[in-house]
């Protein structure tokens, strides 16, 4: 019994985690989130900024320091002037050539000759001086990309996603580095080629073979044997429009036709593909196509599996889990996306959060 206990007490806590945290000040100034149907206090005091993801929001606070909040503890970080970043998972944070990062309840010392740095949600992505090393840190665990003789010749790379960094080593060859490994792309000598990459995928077109091309699984796959017109990334799968103006999705070494129309708009983030026929607006999700709008929204937002936008009364709306939901028809409010959630700033401070088909206002 002790033990049944034990596991769901468990299984709460990683729920609880889990389902993150949605930062916003409140009508009398306090920061507080948003977890599990309640809003909860973080400060008293306010603070002068904050940056979120899913899982975590770091902060400064009224005395100047830096501080996380991941659901469950507050954290002090440092009280000297830093520059950080925040994904839906990590925080990584620079004061004077030392660059810490915190994940998974852990700090982490990367180098304490840094440079250049980027945080995405499963790795951070660095310039370390002392070695004129490009490094990437992927589960705790940081790797030597590449070297060079010369700190001149080192730079950040320009194609980093949120688990995919594509870089050239000092002899020019392109590599991806993905879930630990490293991935031969191969030399394009000076030709700038344009990825785009997503979350286990990327593609780009090949000028050599003039053909397009998509990586997945760890593999490298042809699969239209003439260049496309545009092309996107999700989080598993990529969307491209071929020169007919044909959109097709591709995942798992499939191909899906999504429109024949010539979509006048289209666009891709995480779990989502949205586009325009006709004047109307589609997006698939969980393997369906839905209507989602009879108009094209100007003002949008897309994270996850949620499409957030302005709607034809000026309120905000939003695609959740396949159904289209009105959260507020109160004009000129502003909207953020988090986990599974929609928050809405209403113009007199207060603010609504739709959660799991629920309606919650502090």
């Amino acid at each position: 019994m002790k033990k049944s206990l034990l596991l769901f007490s468990i299984f709460l806590t990683s729920l609880s985690f889990s389902q993150g945290v949605i930062p916003m000040k409140d009508f009398n100034n306090f920061f507080v989130c948003f977890q599990d149907g309640f809003f909860r206090t973080v400060e008293m005091q306010p603070v002068k900024e904050y940056k979120a993801g899913d899982e975590l929001v770091a902060y400064i606070d009224t005395r100047g320091n830096l501080r996380i909040y991941d659901g469950k503890d507050r954290k002090d970080v440092t009280n000297l002037n830093a520059d950080y970043q925040v994904s839906d998972h990590l925080l990584g944070f620079y004061i004077a050539g030392s660059l810490r990062a915190y994940e998974s309840g852990k700090f982490l010392r990367l180098t304490n000759f840094a440079r250049g740095f980027v945080v995405k949600d499963s790795i951070i992505v660095f310039e370390d001086t002392q070695y004129k090393s490009l490094n990437v840190n992927y589960k705790g665990v940081s790797t030597q990309l590449t070297t060079f003789s010369e700190l001149v010749d080192l730079s950040m790379p320009t194609n980093v996603g949120e688990n995919i960094v594509i870089y050239r080593d000092n002899a020019k060859n392109s590599f991806a580095f993905w879930r630990g490994n490293n991935y031969e792309i191969g030399n394009y000598n000076e030709e700038i080629l344009q990825y785009n990459i997503g979350t286990d995928v990327f593609c780009f077109n090949d000028p050599y073979n003039q053909t397009f091309v998509v990586f997945e699984n760890g593999k490298f796959t042809e699969v239209e044997q003439l260049h496309v017109k545009k092309y996107r990334s999700g989080r598993g799968f990529v969307v491209y429009e071929d020169i007919n103006g044909n959109l097709f999705r591709f995942s798992n070494g499939e191909k899906k036709q999504l429109s024949n129309f010539s979509a006048s708009y289209w666009e891709v983030k995480d779990d989502l593909v949205v586009w325009a026929e006709n004047s109307y607006l589609f997006a698939h999700t969980n393997g369906q196509k839905v209507q989602v709008a009879n108009f094209t929204p100007e003002i949008h937002l897309m994270k996850n599996n949620i499409y957030a936008f302005r709607n034809i009364y000026g309120g905000v709306s939003a695609l959740i889990d396949g159904k289209v939901e009105e959260i507020t028809n109160m004009t000129d409010s502003e909207f953020e996306i988090y986990s599974n959630k929609v928050l809405v700033k209403l113009f007199n401070k207060s603010n609504i959060v739709f959660s799991e088909g629920k309606k919650y206002t502090n």
